[in-house]
């Protein structure tokens, strides 16, 4: 897939009706308050370059799974309020993102002037990707611009199918840097690069993992998953998640690293415990070895981190998705949290995506220090497993 995509600034925009794909899928209180603004933050530059550049500017996005009906708990209404406080200008809203009003309202803009329109999802043709509503949707606007690369692996009607009736398609400054640096970790990537991945499940990234095998120079794994792994290579794990349909893959990418020359490395030592809610002074580590076999892991131990902290200060780029243990259950997320540490004191570029790995990132206090967190939790998955993202393959090649 082609990553260089064309951007805002490749066009003057001075009047004319930009229909803006956004995220701004945040969560709501009962009382339909903002619980967490970061992704409204992450699109605010985006605004106001498209307002300064003065588009008439059609604001789109999907909140939550109304699953195709109207649903005042999934409401882009709070959102247009915190826009207005935001950016410090009027934001008009519509009650609907296609039909009568929202054409009006769309004709009525100035420039410089923003419109949102009311959750894209409260039509079932949104998700449907039905080309009439996507028609519906291109006819509001003359210029697409996509800035929501975590829905860009949807091939919904305002990610995939706008872009067949709306041109040029855009990518928004947020999809830009989204891509620019899978760019540098991929195909211009600074070595040695280092792949950390954690997680519960190995069937969950087994294309991750082939795709990796093919870029990568070492392969870190944590979190539930290793267990698969360890349990391939013939450890006893006693209770730790295992997948046992899985072993035989599991054995087959350890073979296949062997015959590449990766090195996969995988827990030395771990933390377990016979029952996950025990307070922190009764954490025990153990070599992997010596798992009790009534014992469940839960988190990487010391050794680990230090084995894990020493490849990753040596590296060139880093690419981080999944937690190392239980992080969200203290004591169990000691190893989590010292990897993110080590991250962020690492000279490499570093990449991080999945909301959990974010979660973490912010827990630790280091989302300062890491080169770039991707605001994408499958998107960004699939993107690094190297499938065509529909979202992205829709835009415009630079």
């Amino acid at each position: 897939m082609q990553y260089r995509k064309r951007g805002i600034d490749s066009l003057d925009l001075a009047g004319k009706r930009v229909f803006v794909r956004a995220d701004l899928n945040v969560p709501l209180d009962a009382e339909g308050r903002i619980t967490d603004d970061t992704r409204l933050r992450a699109e605010l530059p985006t605004l106001r370059a498209l307002r300064q550049a003065r588009a008439r500017i059609i604001l789109a996005s999907h909140l939550g799974r109304p699953k195709g009906r109207r649903a005042p708990s999934f409401s882009l209404r709070p959102v247009a309020a915190y826009l207005r406080e935001a950016l410090g200008c009027p934001v008009a809203f519509a009650d609907d993102c296609v039909g009568p009003e929202a054409e009006r309202a769309a004709a009525a803009l100035r420039k410089g002037d923003l419109l949102l329109l009311e959750n894209l999802r409260f039509h079932a043709e949104e998700e449907a990707n039905d080309p009439r509503f996507a028609r519906q949707l291109a006819a509001l606007a003359e210029v697409y611009v996509n800035d929501a690369f975590g829905t860009a692996h949807r091939a919904h009607a305002s990610t995939e199918g706008i872009a067949k009736h709306l041109r040029p398609a855009l990518a928004g400054p947020l999809m830009q840097r989204e891509l620019e640096y899978v760019t540098r970790a991929f195909v211009e990537p600074k070595r040695p690069v280092v792949a950390l991945l954690g997680g519960a499940k190995v069937s969950d990234k087994l294309g991750l993992l082939r795709n990796l095998l093919s870029r990568v120079d070492s392969l870190l794994i944590g979190g539930a998953m290793a267990f698969t792994f360890l349990a391939a290579r013939g450890v006893g794990v006693g209770r730790s998640l295992v997948e046992p349909e899985k072993l035989a893959e599991a054995r087959a990418l350890l073979d296949l690293a062997a015959h590449q020359g990766i090195a996969i490395l995988l827990p030395e030592d771990v933390a377990v415990t016979e029952q996950p809610s025990i307070p922190a002074s009764q954490r025990t580590i153990v070599a992997v070895a010596a798992i009790p076999a009534e014992a469940a892991a839960l988190d990487i131990g010391p050794a680990t981190c230090r084995l894990f902290a020493g490849v990753l200060r040596d590296a060139g780029t880093i690419i981080w998705n999944g937690p190392l243990g239980k992080f969200e259950t203290p004591p169990f997320d000691h190893g989590t949290l010292d990897i993110a540490r080590a991250v962020a004191a690492s000279p490499a570029l570093s990449i991080a995506g999945g909301g959990d790995t974010a979660s973490a990132i912010h827990q630790a206090g280091v989302a300062e220090r890491i080169s770039f967190i991707s605001t994408g939790g499958g998107a960004f998955l699939e993107l690094l497993e190297g499938l065509e993202l529909p979202g992205v393959a829709a835009l415009d090649d630079a």
